[in-house]
């Protein structure tokens, strides 16, 4: 696939954008659709690529998926638990909740590996554990791995990590183990509560989501239900960071400002202008910014997927930013790309350097993965001159409409 974008920066942007629903709430709950025995319904599902690759994959599992606009009729009831060994499922990581919707469903599940943004090691052996929890045996051969449970049944789960995956994979499995099941040091984020926010409008008994300690007391049955899709915190922060960086006075809407508050809280730090209202930020022209410290953490820390969009920006900041990668180590091969555009940054092990303020110049540039594209676009908003960002098909798996954004927003880009 050669898709690109072209961009011509250096133009300050000013205007409205409204913020998608999330994608990383979404590619949850549809494979969760799987343990309904009635239609589901899902508001405002938003329209990137790693959301076509999921209905496809729930079609081939027999489930009809209707579309109208950005809502989605889903009726699991002729559901077939077929083997996921389509392309697919390689396109993206969320593929391996149908790991554990499948198996919460069927006692049985046989797919290939899931796939997904080439950030280093990125086990799935605290999901497969959990699942061993609950009563199944896993086997592999090459790349299919396959999952069977005589029955399941509640159990106490520690989590190494809080693990986001590991921790929604687990309560997939559980809504129908008999007994309790409770997951210790669960992940926080704020997909996992909406996840959970549906499931328990489909008769599920999940407690605690959105602490360390979720509780999940298993149920004969779901029925269907009626649900919206919490607004992408990743990519409010995304266009938060394109605001503070090119813009001279943006208003980002269908935003929850404490979704994204650790964000926030540094680019104020910065030297950022940025007010935040119940479900709005704005962002008026930000110059004279200095140099600041980031660390990822698990939420309601930094969240990963905005380090590599906030990197631009730090070009532009005053004196030495240091940046360091708890999550994924291997998130920094945008710093590769924007180096060709001029940036000076060192990177060593998990950490980055970067000095400023630099002018960054428009050339041809490499998306490598999702967060990377977005760091990138950025990029050669600032720069002078003309930027083509390759492979572009990365930025469409998780940021809708995002041309056609940035040009309601005044940018030169198609």
């Amino acid at each position: 696939m050669n898709d690109f974008i072209k961009i011509r920066g250096g133009k300050p942007l000013e205007g409205t954008v409204k913020i998608s629903s999330s994608k990383n709430a979404t590619v949850a709950v549809l494979p969760a659709v799987v343990l309904a025995s009635e239609i589901v319904k899902l508001y405002d599902v938003p329209e990137i690529e790693d959301i076509n690759a999921l209905i496809f994959l729930l079609r081939k599992l027999n489930i009809s998926v209707e579309k109208n606009d950005d809502n989605l009729t889903i009726d699991p009831t002729d559901i077939k638990n077929v083997v996921l060994d389509f392309d697919e499922v390689r396109k993206l990581r969320a593929s391996y909740y149908f790991m554990g919707a499948l198996l919460g469903r069927f006692k049985h599940v046989r797919m290939l590996y899931p796939g997904g943004c080439n950030l280093g090691p990125r086990p799935i052996d605290l999901h497969l554990k959990g699942f061993e929890s609950l009563g199944a045996r896993i086997t592999t051969d090459n790349d299919m791995i396959e999952i069977n449970a005589e029955h399941l049944v509640g159990d106490e789960i520690y989590l190494d990590i809080a693990s986001v995956g590991a921790t929604i994979n687990i309560i997939l499995a559980a809504i129908f183990a008999e007994g309790r099941t409770v997951i210790h040091n669960a992940a926080k984020e704020p997909e996992i509560i909406d996840l959970s926010s549906m499931l328990n409008k489909m008769g599920a008994r999940i407690r605690g989501a959105g602490t360390s300690d979720i509780t999940i007391i298993g149920v004969s049955r779901l029925k269907g239900c009626i649900h919206d899709i919490i607004p992408d915190r990743i990519e409010a922060g995304t266009y938060i960071c394109l605001a503070a960086a090119v813009g001279k006075d943006i208003l980002i809407e269908n935003v929850i400002p404490q979704h994204i508050e650790a964000l926030i809280s540094k680019l104020e730090e910065a030297g950022a202008k940025i007010e935040t209202g119940v479900d709005y930020v704005h962002v008026y022209e930000s110059n004279d910014l200095k140099a600041i410290d980031i660390q990822t953490q698990t939420f309601p820390g930094f969240a990963t997927d905005l380090q590599q969009p906030i990197t631009p920006l730090l070009c532009k900041a005053k004196g030495k930013s240091h940046v360091v990668e708890t999550i994924y180590p291997e998130r920094f091969k945008h710093c590769n790309e924007l180096i060709k555009m001029g940036a000076n940054i060192e990177c060593n092990e998990a950490k980055a350097n970067i000095y400023g303020p630099v002018q960054l110049h428009g050339t041809k540039i490499r998306a490598t993965d999702l967060r990377c594209g977005a760091a990138l676009i950025i990029a050669a908003l600032m720069a002078d001159g003309e930027t083509i960002i390759e492979d572009a098909y990365h930025i469409y798996r998780g940021y809708e409409g995002i041309v056609e954004k940035l040009k309601g927003l005044g940018a030169d880009a198609e």
